[in-house]
C-alpha cells in the first residue's frame, strides 16, 4: 500500500511537472516598443557630409521624433547623444522639439550619455526625464563661447586691403578686419550674457535647480558622470541597457522590445562636401590658403554651446 502510494505521488509531480515546466518557460509576452534614438556629432543646422561626418540637425530630430510619434507601439523614447554642443538656435529648436514630442505623445524620454554629452549636448539633454551617464562621460560645460578673430595684421603682411561699405554703425564689428571698439566689446559680452541666462534658465528647470545652484556649476567646467551625479545634473550611472531599463520602469512595463533607429542613408547632397574638398585641393591652396578662407568665409561670430576641446570655425585654439 505504502508503495503504491509512492507511485502515485511520484506520478502527480511528474503530470504537474509537465504541465507546469512548458508554462514557465513561455516567454512573457512583449508589452511595447522602446526606440533608441541616436544623436552623433556637433550640433548645427548644415547637413552633414563625408568630411565634416555626422551632426545632429534640427530637422534630424525631428524626424527620429515623428517617427516614433506616429508608431502606436512605442512605450518610451531611448536619446543616445554623444556630443560636444554646437550652435544655439539649433540647440533651442532641439529642445523645443522634444518638448513638444513629450506634450504629444506623453511618453517618457530618457537620455543615454556615450563619452561626450557636453555644452550644447547637455542642453538638449535637461528636456528627458531622465539622464543616464556613463562614470567616465564627459558632461557639463554649461557656458557660452564666441570669437571675433583680427586678422588685419595677417591681412596686411599679405598685402591685401579691404574696402569697408556699411549701414549701421556696427555693422562690420563682426568681420574681424580690425579691433573691437570697448563699446562693441560690451555689445558682444551682453548678447554672450543673454544667452548664458538662458541656458541656466534652462538647466534649472529641466534639473528641479535653482538659477544660482545652476550658476556655481555653470562655469564651463567638463564634470565626469560620476561628478555630475553628485551634482544633480545626472540621475543614474549606467550604459545603455541601464536607460533601457528605467524607461522600461517608467512606462510602466516589465517587457518591451528595443528598436535601434539607424541613422539617414548618405544623400547626394552630403557628397558634395567631398566634391567641394577635392576641388579645393586640386586648386594647388596651401593648408594657410585654405584655413584663411575658412576665417573669411564666416562674416558673424556666433556665440556657441561648445564644449572647447572641439574644434570650431569660431574656436582657435593656439599653442
Amino acid at each position: 500500500m505504502k508503495k503504491k502510494a509512492i507511485i502515485i505521488s511520484v506520478v502527480i509531480v511528474a503530470v504537474l511537472a509537465a504541465i507546469l515546466i512548458p508554462l514557465l518557460c513561455i516567454p512573457r509576452p512583449v508589452t511595447g516598443k522602446i526606440v533608441v534614438i541616436p544623436l552623433t556629432g556637433s550640433i548645427t543646422t548644415d547637413q552633414s557630409s563625408l568630411l565634416s561626418g555626422p551632426v545632429i540637425t534640427p530637422d534630424l530630430v525631428s524626424h527620429y521624433l515623428t517617427r516614433a510619434e506616429k508608431d502606436p507601439a512605442v512605450k518610451a523614447v531611448i536619446l543616445r547623444i554623444e556630443s560636444p554642443g554646437g550652435e544655439i538656435a539649433p540647440c533651442q529648436e532641439i529642445l523645443w522639439a522634444i518638448e513638444r514630442f513629450k506634450e504629444t505623445k506623453s511618453v517618457p524620454v530618457v537620455v543615454s550619455m556615450g563619452g561626450t554629452a557636453a555644452s550644447g549636448g547637455y542642453y538638449i539633454s535637461t528636456e528627458a526625464d531622465k539622464i543616464v551617464a556613463l562614470p567616465t562621460t564627459m558632461t557639463g560645460s554649461i557656458g557660452v563661447i564666441s570669437a571675433v578673430i583680427n586678422i588685419k595684421e595677417l591681412l596686411d603682411k599679405l598685402g591685401i586691403q579691404i574696402e569697408m561699405f556699411k549701414g549701421g554703425k556696427y555693422k562690420d564689428m563682426y568681420w574681424g578686419f580690425r579691433e573691437l571698439t570697448p563699446e562693441e566689446q560690451e555689445i558682444m559680452q551682453a548678447l554672450i550674457d543673454e544667452y548664458y541666462e538662458d541656458f541656466v534658465a534652462v538647466v534649472a528647470e529641466g534639473r528641479g535647480l535653482s538659477k544660482e545652484e545652476v550658476r556655481s556649476l555653470a562655469t564651463g567646467q567638463i564634470y565626469t558622470g560620476t561628478q555630475a551625479k553628485e551634482l544633480g545634473l545626472v540621475d543614474e550611472l549606467g550604459d545603455l541597457d541601464t536607460a533601457t531599463d528605467l524607461a522600461m520602469e517608467l512606462a510602466g512595463i516589465e517587457t518591451a522590445m528595443v528598436e535601434y533607429y539607424q541613422p539617414p542613408r548618405v544623400t547626394i547632397w552630403s557628397l558634395l562636401g567631398l566634391a567641394d574638398a577635392i576641388k579645393v585641393r586640386l586648386s594647388g591652396l596651401s593648408a594657410q590658403d585654405i584655413i584663411l578662407l575658412e576665417i573669411l568665409s564666416y562674416s558673424y561670430r556666433q556665440p556657441i554651446f561648445l564644449y572647447q576641446s572641439q574644434l570650431h570655425p569660431l574656436v582657435v585654439n593656439c599653442p
